[in-house]
């Protein structure tokens, strides 16, 4: 699963699986995130609410680029970086 971005300790990887909206996973040490980027929603999975919001942030901020990884991964294209949250 390609890593994405990084930021404060939050790793964000996307697979794409063919039934499956677009969608990546944000890890946080134990905790793993499961967030629809169109709508943008957590689908499935806990962390504490300071990292769901700065998961949340971030993706607001690069929605575009979050479908641009997931069309080029169903593509079989490398997925670009992107940018962390600052």
């Amino acid at each position: 699963m390609p890593v994405i971005s990084k930021f404060y300790g939050i790793v964000i990887r996307m697979l794409v699986i063919r039934p499956f909206v677009a969608h990546f996973h944000a890890i946080y040490g134990n905790c793993e995130l499961i967030v629809g980027v169109a709508p943008l929603r957590v689908i499935q999975g806990d962390a504490p609410s300071r990292v769901r919001a700065m998961v949340l942030e971030w993706a607001a901020q690069h929605q575009g680029e979050l479908l641009e990884a997931w069309n080029r991964l169903s593509a079989a294209q490398s997925p670009l970086p992107i940018a962390p949250l600052r």
